[in-house]
């Protein structure tokens, strides 16, 4: 299958001289097309490192990351900008919308700049999101009256309204209850199965079992990795949580 995103040998380095930490140390990884991956690991290991970095979210010192062939790091940061805008969507543990705008114009602001000519168009792509997620009848809320779980929903509809080619997530579960929770990876799981890449970082081995691979982390390095196929979730959650007692997770 065709590499969405390939890193060769990327390293990550906060701070100087004495107090250097290395977060990323000469990683190399590859995701292909349609792939559900997650990255585990403990806190500091770097998966958020790593997420930021093959996202262009954050630069690199060394190595080199591509997406769909197109080096990141060769862009100037207008043009990174651009690229992280029209070929990927971010959720995040926390959704940061503007308080002063209602949801459903919070799920389009992203997307404006493609639809000048035909908000109309963005509005009814955004509606219909919105009653794909289960979240319809909220759009004219604000973003302080609608409950934590439809608030990520809203921000998964605004990761994806652009139709990208890869999906993010950093922790999106993590600041909710369990059952928001499933209703959350249920989505995620949706989308992998029309063919969004989505590749999230998690904690969580109940979020992890949901991926086909898991990359697990450990000191900046990649540790390890879990490869599913027909596996349930019953058994991946065993795997998962064998993988982590071996690791020191």
């Amino acid at each position: 299958m065709t590499r969405i995103i390939e890193a060769q040998k990327i390293t990550k380095i906060f701070g100087q001289e004495k107090n250097q930490t290395i977060a990323l140390n000469d990683v190399s990884i590859f995701i292909t097309s349609n792939e559900f991956v997650c990255v585990m690991g403990p806190s500091g290991s770097g998966k958020s490192t790593l997420l930021f970095a093959v996202s262009g979210m954050d630069m690199i010192d060394k190595g080199s990351v591509s997406i769909n062939g197109v080096p990141l790091y060769d862009m100037d940061e207008q043009k990174l900008a651009d690229f992280r805008r029209k070929k990927m969507g971010f959720v995040f543990q926390n959704p940061t919308m503007l308080p002063s705008l209602d949801i459903l114009d919070n799920i389009m602001l992203p997307s404006y700049e493609d639809y000048k000519k035909d908000k109309s168009k963005l509005s009814q792509m955004a509606l219909k999101l919105m009653k794909l997620t289960g979240i319809e009848g909220i759009e004219n809320r604000k973003i302080t009256e609608v409950s934590g779980g439809q608030l990520q929903r809203a921000s998964i509809c605004r990761a994806i309204l652009h139709n990208p080619d890869i999906l993010f997530g950093d922790e999106p579960t993590g600041a909710l209850n369990s059952k928001s929770s499933e209703e959350i990876l249920d989505i995620f799981e949706q989308l992998n199965k029309k063919g969004m890449t989505i590749l999230l970082v998690t904690h969580d081995p109940k979020v992890a079992a949901r991926a086909g691979r898991i990359i697990f982390m450990k000191d900046g390095a990649l540790e390890s990795e879990l490869n599913f196929e027909n596996e349930n979730q019953h058994t991946r959650l065993d795997l998962i949580n064998q993988k982590m007692s071996e690791l020191g997770i």
